[in-house]
């Protein structure tokens, strides 16, 4: 049932983009940062993770993990469109990945403040990376709104998923990390 209405969601937060559909609107830009998150295997894990991450937590990391990786993701892509490059910043998206991954396959609860700390320099990572990657001739705020709500659809997805399945199905959660931890290896080895 609940991933039923998690689907339900997602197909009326998807709604709006049709009225994109005619001329006058930028909708290349809303669905190319929708498509972003969702065609790129490191960001798809990534997002998905904090989901399943933030579902094994208790109190306010449930949401606080979510909301800050999506805040400081959307900053990470305005600094992005203002062209800010860091080095290595491939690296460390493939290695929050490899981080994630691990946290969910422990379902690590670490201090608060080290958690939010360690989300929001992965979503910086990977806000860096959208803002840079902005379509030619696309709205930056129409691309920012499509990356911002794709994020939040694969966060609230891995949440959803983790806490409608039974409290016998754990192992399958910190498999699903194990598995997104070993691509985030094969990731930063290629």
């Amino acid at each position: 049932m609940q991933v039923r209405k998690a689907l339900y969601a997602l197909a009326l937060f998807l709604t709006p983009a049709v009225a994109f559909a005619h001329p006058g609107h930028d909708s290349y830009g809303l669905l190319a940062g929708v498509a972003h998150p969702l065609t790129g295997l490191d960001h798809l894990l990534a997002m998905l993770a904090v989901g399943l991450w933030a579902a094994q937590q208790q109190g306010a990391a449930r949401w606080a993990l979510p909301a800050t990786f999506v805040a400081s993701m959307l900053l990470g892509g305005v600094l992005g469109f203002a062209g800010l490059q860091i080095p290595f910043m491939e690296t460390g998206i493939a290695a929050s990945v490899l981080a994630l991954g691990l946290l969910v396959t422990v379902a690590a609860r670490l201090p608060l403040s080290l958690a939010l700390g360690m989300t929001t320099l992965f979503a910086l990572s990977h806000g860096l990376a959208h803002g840079l990657e902005l379509p030619e001739l696309a709205s930056p705020w129409s691309y920012a709104a499509g990356f911002v709500a794709a994020t939040a659809i694969l966060h609230a997805s891995g949440y959803a998923l983790v806490r409608s399945l039974p409290r016998a199905a754990a192992p399958l959660v910190r498999l699903a990390g194990a598995a997104s931890a070993g691509a985030g290896v094969w990731l930063l080895a290629g």
